[in-house]
Order: structure tokens, then sequence, then C-alpha cells
């Protein structure tokens, strides 16, 4: 198939190239490089340094290359800077969708994998979450992810030939066995590697936020997947859509590691201490986040390879120790 990547300079978009070009694939890149890294995509592939709002160049594009799905990873994805800038979410994210969905209307394509999150379900009342737990989304991040799901409805209601593939995702992790891509963000939020810039000097101390929770060790729980795993269930999506397809599937590693676990983790993997300092709770932070993904395994066939917690640590560690700087020469 010939497969559109929007945000195929970023972390999970890279890899999704890299596993599409592996399969036979052949692809196209799209990423603004607000946050991507042109260097993440290799020489061969088709790169286009485009907008969301770009609808025309987009539309040609989509046939030149003669398209016949996209997997839609661009999106700004920091919970902080939503809340400080939610108009530039709701431009980007979902207003952002709008202009490529209808770019892929003008060009006739109606394959659509989308690349949502578990924020859209906010705080949830239960646990493990499944795909018909109620979404209330807390903040603009996850508003702008759920706004584009209902809009991505009804498009799929409007044309029975349009074939849609949402995924919810929980805690994303890891890089290439070979350490040549990995997670690169010039503000990095995520748990690993900030553990793992700790243990590299280049942050002081990694701050646990409460360890007052009821879990056993006291601090917070959440579900990791790693990111080629993650990957690997977009590319099957892709190749099991039909037309008038509407399919929603969480995608977590369904076994949940606390803080701590992570923490004693990562020292078995680098084999020293970690600076680590213990703080007050974070507010909204809840206390045990968990996915159920029955679902992707029953009909995409999903099955995660990476199920333990120093394997996935294993794979990022090699990426941030070859590469300290990220993608910077």
């Amino acid at each position: 198939m010939n497969i559109l990547v929007t945000g195929g300079a970023g972390y999970i978009g890279s890899h999704a190239v890299r596993q599409l070009c592996e399969a036979g694939h052949e692809v196209v890149v799209l990423d603004s490089l607000v946050t991507g890294h042109r260097e993440a995509v290799p020489d061969e592939v088709p790169f286009y340094q485009y907008d969301l709002a770009q609808t025309g160049p987009i539309t040609e594009l989509l046939v030149k290359h003669q398209v016949d799905g996209v997997m839609h990873f661009a999106a700004l994805a920091l919970v902080g800077e939503s809340v400080r800038q939610p108009l530039m979410y709701y431009a980007n994210n979902t207003a952002g969708a709008v202009s490529l969905l209808t770019a892929m209307k003008n060009a006739g394509v109606k394959k659509f994998v989308f690349s949502s999150t578990a924020a859209t379900y906010g705080e949830p009342n239960e646990t493990p979450i499944y795909e018909t737990t109620a979404q209330t989304p807390i903040n603009p991040y996850g508003r702008s992810k759920w706004f584009t799901e209902q809009m991505l409805y009804d498009e799929a209601h409007a044309d029975p030939m349009f074939a849609l593939t949402i995924f919810r995702y929980f805690n994303v992790a890891g890089a290439t066995t070979d350490g040549t891509i990995g997670e690169a963000h010039d503000v990095e939020t995520h748990l690993i590697p900030n553990i793992l810039f700790a243990a590299m000097g280049k942050k002081d101390k990694i701050s646990v936020f409460g360890t007052d929770y009821q879990t056993p060790d006291g601090t917070c729980i959440r579900d990791y997947v790693h990111v080629d795993d993650l990957v690997n269930a977009h590319l099957s999506a892709m190749t099991a859509l039909t037309p008038g397809d509407v399919r929603v599937y969480n995608l977590g590693s369904g076994n949940g590691y606390s803080v701590r676990e992570i923490l004693d983790a990562a020292k078995i993997v680098i084999q020293h201490e970690i600076p680590t300092e213990y703080v007050d709770r974070r507010k909204g932070d809840p206390t045990v986040l968990l996915a159920n993904s029955d679902k992707a395994k029953r009909e995409l066939g999903w099955n995660p390879k990476y199920t333990d917690m120093k394997e996935i640590i294993e794979t990022a560690w090699r990426w941030h120790i070859s590469h300290p700087n990220g993608f910077a020469k």
C-alpha cells in the first residue's frame, strides 16, 4: 500500500515509517518539524514539510503519490501547554485534522488510522479502562483529540466508503532495538526518559510526585507499551480496514507499573543509583491508569512483544546513551 504518515518525523511516527518500510509499503511523510526531526526520516522516503492547515498542497501530494491510506500522528501533545495555549491545540489538533480529512476527501483517500489518546477518558471512574469507558477529558489536549474523534464519527456516518480506526494510547516508551531512532523532545515530560536523563547527568534528579497513594508501594501506577508494539497495531489496523469500518481500540500493555517499580527497573538496567527526590502529589494525578486492550488483541491479533519493563527501558537506554543530544549533530 501507499501510506501517508503525518508526524512521521516525530517519536511514534518515525517508528511507524520504519516498520512500514520494512513491511514493503511505499511511505510518504508529512511533518511541520515544529516538534519532529528531519533526521528521523530515512533519506529515501519522500518528505514534505507542510502544516496540517495546507489543505491544497496536501491534496496534491495525496494524488501525486496515489496514497491508499493515512496514518495520522501529527499533533501537539503537552497537557500543560494546552492549558496555557488552548487555541493553539484546537487549531493544530482539531482544525488540522479537518484540513487533512478535507484533503483526503478531495483526493478520494478513504482509509484513516488516527492517533488519539487515553487523555480523552480524563479521570476515569473505573480501572482497567475499556473502549466503552466514559470519555470526559479534563484539559484542552484531551478535548482536542476527543473533538477530532467526534468529527471522524460524523464523517464515517456521512461517507459509507470511509474506513476508520481510532487508537487511544496509554504511556508509550522505548526505542528501536538498534538504537538508531528514539524519543527526542525539546521539552521532555515523560517519566522514563527523565529518569534516564537523571542517570546521565542531564538532570540533577528525578522527582517522584506522591508516595501516599493507595497502591502497594504508595506511588502512582501507569500502563506502559513499547513504541514498536504500539506501531505494530497500526500496521495491522491499516491492512484490516474495509469500507465502512469504524473501529476503536485502547493500546496499552495491560501491565501496571508504579513509579518506584520503574525506578528500580532502570537501576537494574543502568547498574547504578539514580538521584531521586520524593515530593508532594501533583493535582489531578489519578492513582491508577490501566488499559484493557483485549479488543485489539482479539480483532487485530495484536500481541505486544515487550512485556517486561526492564526490556522497554533497555531499548530507551540504548537510544539515549548513543544519542545524548537526541538528533542534534
